[in-house]
């Protein structure tokens, strides 16, 4: 086993393709199976599942891929001390669901540890494929809530993909809505007041179900209502047509400007946000100064 084929491991999961990685490391595709391959049968385990779909990590290589990725780590801790050698490419992914909060954190996060290289890749993405992400060590870390609804169900599911959920913040549902929204001048807001005003939420593709939904109550009917894909989009409309989304209350005006903000909303529900993470792996220097700044935000920005 060389430090070579660590790196050749960590940058297929990273790429999601042996043909991809191949073409970042300049190799040949059959140099670089033929590297992997070797590896795994001096370690008498299948680093990857092979499938005409693809690859995807085995349990046992999600397990040697945290190993991997702190062995290459400390390697070139190493490098960097003695031999005087310029700092690596850093990696890092996380992937989200559509929380503004969980973008500022990046942000932070690069400008305070950024290196000289890095490739890092934040997905706002739908709740299905953030399991699907982390589960595949696409992302190392995976960010969503859960309710008194879908925990029973969103729990036992990560439990079967060997996921492990971290409470972050727990947070009483409010409403996210253009300034000018006449709803915005109240203390407190009732699902009654919110029968008149469209509904917006995240489209889950077609993984639909009410237990992926990126909104609480989203199983009570609604006269009007409509689903976008990103988050601006969504602040466009609760702009344009004065709709409101149902969320945490985090808010960064840093951020998000002055014209959206978030009325508490009058129900006992609470949402509970987490971090996710394959329980078989161990958190990177970067997924710890990552969710370090994801801590100091919400502690910054409560719910109002």
């Amino acid at each position: 086993m060389t430090l070579q084929q660590l790196k050749y491991v960590i940058e297929i999961v990273l790429c999601g393709s042996i043909n991809e990685a191949a073409r970042r490391l300049y190799l040949s595709q059959p140099s670089l199976s033929k590297a992997i391959k070797e590896l795994e049968k001096e370690l008498g385990i299948d680093i990857f599942i092979r499938t005409p779909k693809g690859i995807t990590l085995s349990a046992d290589g999600a397990e040697f891929l945290g190993y991997a990725r702190q062995v290459v780590e400390q390697a070139e801790l190493l490098e960097r001390r003695y031999f005087n050698s310029a700092p690596s490419r850093q990696l890092f992914s996380v992937s989200t669901q559509h929380y503004a909060f969980a973008v500022n954190a990046f942000v932070e996060m690069i400008k305070k540890h950024g290196a000289l290289e890095y490739q890092f890749t934040l997905r706002e993405t739908r709740t299905y494929e953030i399991i699907e992400d982390v589960k595949n060590l696409r992302s190392e870390i995976g960010i969503l809530y859960v309710s008194s609804f879908n925990e029973k169900v969103m729990l036992q599911m990560l439990k079967e993909e060997g996921l492990a959920f971290n409470p972050l913040f727990e947070a009483k549902p409010h409403i996210f809505v253009s300034a000018q929204n006449p709803l915005a001048q109240k203390t407190s807001v009732t699902l009654e007041d919110l029968e008149d005003y469209p509904r917006l939420s995240f489209e889950q593709g077609e993984f639909n179900s009410f237990y992926y939904s990126e909104e609480i109550f989203s199983t009570i009917p609604r006269k009007k209502s409509i689903q976008v894909s990103d988050r601006a989009t969504l602040f466009n409309l609760l702009i344009g047509l004065n709709g409101y989304t149902i969320s945490t209350g985090v808010l960064n005006s840093d951020l998000n400007g002055s014209d959206i903000v978030s009325v508490p909303l009058e129900e006992t529900e609470i949402i509970s946000v987490g971090w996710i993470v394959h329980k078989k792996t161990q958190l990177s220097r970067m997924s710890k100064l990552y969710l370090n700044e994801l801590k100091q935000i919400i502690d910054f920005y409560p719910a109002t």
